[in-house]
Parts: structure tokens; sequence; C-alpha cells
């Protein structure tokens, strides 16, 4: 018996028909001979709901208590697709994170995974049971229920995936795949059939909201097949993250915007050794995250110093810096804000003269300057102002000629 775990969002499930419509998918997997293990989100809005209900009560609820709260969303969704699944005649159990158990690190709101015990899943398999399991959540060691921030549910299913040793992990979303560009803003963007974990990392971390980051870092240590599909079209063949076996040649992923961007510079640094290292130490222990960092001038000069970072931090990095005069020597700190960052993302990017150029000569062409520039083996991300970021990245996918075909 092979094993195929499937998750759905919150889009998937949002009501009773659409639930059936989820069975639909989870009993053809089932009657190719397959143990199915289900995992879902909370139905459509519910969790912002919650949200919205725990304002009304405090707007600092402790963080215990506010995954207590979210995490009863997704129990709704299991025992309603539970039940579903028995109207039709099927033997169906559900599941909440603490049940299974999945053991988690105990940090509320961003917890980790540490192990799953499969034991209690594999004995319903086993028995021909379909489980359903809530995702987003586990249970601290202690005890307390924790829940795995932005992207859980996808988490849960991946990792779920990895413990039970399944076949594949079917990712259902509204979508058909993984594209070369937003379809919404791209008329002519293609789906793309396979990529690798390496990429579809890239793409997720650059703003693509098809997978979260985690779920493709555990997809790839346990080498666990990923396919992304849409719930609502029947004979969905999606998009493939798994290894690449190509062994030279460029393949290109496709493009992704993040917006809600900001630039920051340090002016007239002193050119000393560990001057850079200390700012960067600074931020890192605030829990800011930096994106692009470029440096300049030197050489026995004062540098500058630039990076970016989400416009969330902003106001936090600026404090933080200006509170620290005396052990960093500048001259004049200065931030941009309403910026994007277009990441073109492939496999052999790096080694193929003239990618860069053209991504570059389609920016010149509309007349969007760069404000930074980044490049690593499989990406060439830049940060250009947030309201061209449509039309960048529209002119970078012409000029590729990514809707013709993938280069």
């Amino acid at each position: 018996m092979g094993i195929i775990v499937q998750k759905f969002g919150g889009s998937s499930v949002a009501d009773t028909e659409k639930l059936f419509n989820v069975c639909e998918h989870v009993l053809k997997a089932y009657n190719e001979g397959n143990g199915v293990v289900v995992v879902v989100s909370a139905q459509g809005k519910t969790t912002d709901k919650l949200i919205a209900e725990e304002a009304e009560i405090s707007n600092k609820p402790t963080k215990r208590e506010h995954d207590v709260l979210v995490a009863t969303g997704e129990q709704i969704t299991i025992a309603k697709l539970a039940m579903c699944l028995n109207k039709l005649g099927h033997k169906a159990v559900s599941y909440m994170g603490w049940q299974v158990p999945i053991i988690t690190d105990g940090v509320f709101g961003e917890a980790r995974i540490k192990k799953i015990d499969t034991a209690k899943i594999m004995k319903d398999l086993d028995e021909g049971t379909i489980v359903v399991v809530a995702g987003f959540q586990g249970v601290s060691e202690k005890g307390d229920i924790t829940t795995f921030g932005r992207g859980g549910s996808d988490t849960t299913a991946v990792a779920l995936a990895a413990a039970l040793k399944a076949d594949k992990c079917e990712i259902f979303t509204d979508v058909d795949g993984v594209f070369s560009a937003d379809p919404r803003i791209v008329e002519d963007a293609i789906k793309i059939e396979t990529m690798t974990y390496d990429e579809m990392l890239e793409l997720s971390s650059s703003g693509a909201k098809v997978l979260h980051n985690r779920c493709v870092e555990i997809a790839k240590n346990f080498e666990m097949p990923i396919v992304v599909k849409s719930s609502f079209e029947k004979e969905s063949t999606g998009t493939l993250v798994d290894r690449y076996d190509k062994m030279e040649g460029l393949h290109i992923g496709g493009i992704a915007v993040m917006n809600d961007v900001s630039k920051v510079t340090l002016l007239g640094m002193a050119d000393r050794i560990g001057e850079t290292y200390k700012i960067f130490k600074i931020l890192s222990e605030n829990d800011i995250n930096i994106d692009i960092i470029a440096q300049s001038r030197g050489e026995h000069a004062p540098k500058d110093v630039s990076f970016s970072i989400g416009t969330e931090d902003l106001e936090k990095t600026i404090d933080l810096l200006d509170n620290n005069t005396e052990g960093l020597e500048y001259t004049e700190i200065k931030y941009f804000t309403n910026l994007s960052k277009i990441s073109l993302v492939g496999v052999g990017i790096a080694n193929t003269p003239g990618v860069a150029a053209s991504m570059f000569e389609a920016l010149s062409e509309c007349n969007i300057n760069m404000r930074l520039i980044s490049t690593s083996e499989i990406k060439i991300s830049v940060l250009i102002d947030e309201n061209k970021a449509e039309r960048a990245m529209k002119a970078i996918h012409e000029k590729l000629t990514l809707g013709k075909h993938l280069v």
C-alpha cells in the first residue's frame, strides 16, 4: 500500500459543497489503492474571524491563549470533512495536532516540529481508514497547543508525508500549479511542469505565495516530492517540485515579486574590519531579517552600506541604529520606502551569459531604475519602485519569452 498525503487550504474547504468536492480528490487517491492522509486548514476566513473576536477582548492576549483560540478553526474543518467522507460510505477519522501527536518546540505562534508519532495514523491506514488531520498546529512536550504561523498547514502536510514515508504530498490550492509569473498580472504566464526544491525555495522566499518555504525545506531534506495542483479541476496535473536531473543548461523557474520592501543606507562608515559586522549583529539580535546587502567605496576611504528589509521592520531598524551611535561610526542614515523586489529564479542562471543582461535591458527599456541588485547561483533580484513592479514583471517575462517557452 502506498501512502499519499493531501492538503487543502481554506478556500478549498470554505463551505459544504467544497468539502464534498474535496472528498472526490480524496476518494480518487483512496480508490487507486493508497492509504490517504488529509491535512486541512480552517474554512475560508475563519482564522481572521477568530482573531477579530480576540481583538474585541484584548489587543495583547497571551501567546498561549492566542494559539489555543486560532487552533479551533481547523478542528471544525476536520470534523466536517470526516463527516462528509462517512456520509459517502467511507470510514474516516479526524485528529487535532495534539491527538496525533505532532510534537513541537513549544514556541507559540511560530512553533517548529520536533517529531511526529505516526503509530496511530499507521494503524488507521492499515485498517482502511482515511485520516483527516488539522493543519497549522501541534503540541509542546509540556502539553501546550502551539501553532506554526503562516503556511502552517503546508508544513504539517509535508512533515507528515516525510514521517509516514509517503509516496508524495499533494498540495491543493485555487490555482493549477506554479506559473512562470503571477497569472493575474502577466496574461501569458504559463504553468511550470517541474521545478527543483531550490527553485521553489527561492520563489517562495521572493514573494511567490504558492508554497511556504518551511514546507519546501522539509521536502528537500527528506526528498519528498510535492505536487501543487488545483482543487477545482478534476484532471489537474499541477507542478511537480522534486529533484532536478538535468545535467547542465538553463531552466527558468519563474519570476516573483515581493512588495512592502524598504532600503536602508548608512553613509560614511569607517572602512575598518568589523564595522559592517556591528550593524548586522545589532539587527540580528533584534530579529530583523536582512535580504539584499551592498557595500560601495572603501579601500582606506569611508564606505556606504545598503541593505533591504521588510517595511514593517523599518521604524524598529532606524531606532536601533540611532540608539547605537557609540558603537557605530557613520555620518548619515537614509532610507527609501515603497519598494518591491523582483526576482528571476532558475537553475543555470549564474552560468548562462546574457540572462542578467536581458533582465536589466527589459527594465531599462521601461525606464525603471534598479536601487539594489543581488545574485546567486539560481536567482537575480533587484529592488525597484513598487508602483513599477507589475510593469517590470511583464517586461522581464516578455524579454525572456517565458510565455512562449521556458528557456
